[in-house]
């Protein structure tokens, strides 16, 4: 008569790259832990974009149009401006952060993405604080 406990089933995690450990560890997700659903990620990134959508329409096309009509005062467009931004950058992190957790097929594409659309939010962002100093 065997004696023995079977074992636990193990979860299967899918393999991981170095790279993609490591941009778990920088995203502060379980380095190993398992995939979550692919829908929150997908759903994230709709949210991202249109918030990042929305503040160009705003920053480019209404504030332009709007400053002559209503006498927006140059501190005006400036703080909006880094406001909308950093909502736009904290949603494009949440939404990297979820490709990532769902370990999505895409997760680099959209990083690059991403990345581009954060770097030029933090370079609008410096010619909006400029513009508040001067």
């Amino acid at each position: 008569m065997d004696t023995t406990v079977p074992a636990a089933p193990t979860v299967a995690h899918p393999p991981r790259s170095d790279a993609d450990r490591a941009m778990r560890r920088l995203l502060r997700l379980p380095v190993d832990g398992p995939k979550t659903s692919i829908l929150g990620a997908e759903g994230a990134f709709q949210k991202s974009i249109a918030i990042s959508a929305a503040r160009c329409l705003f920053t480019y096309v209404l504030l332009p149009v709007l400053r002559p009509l209503v006498d927006l005062s140059g501190g005006v467009g400036p703080v909006l401006g880094l406001l909308v931004g950093a909502v736009s950058m904290v949603a494009i992190a949440f939404s990297v952060r979820r490709f990532f957790a769902a370990d999505h097929k895409y997760r680099w594409h959209y990083t690059v993405v991403g990345g581009g659309i954060f770097v030029l939010l933090v370079w609008q962002s410096v010619l909006d604080v400029q513009a508040l100093l001067a």
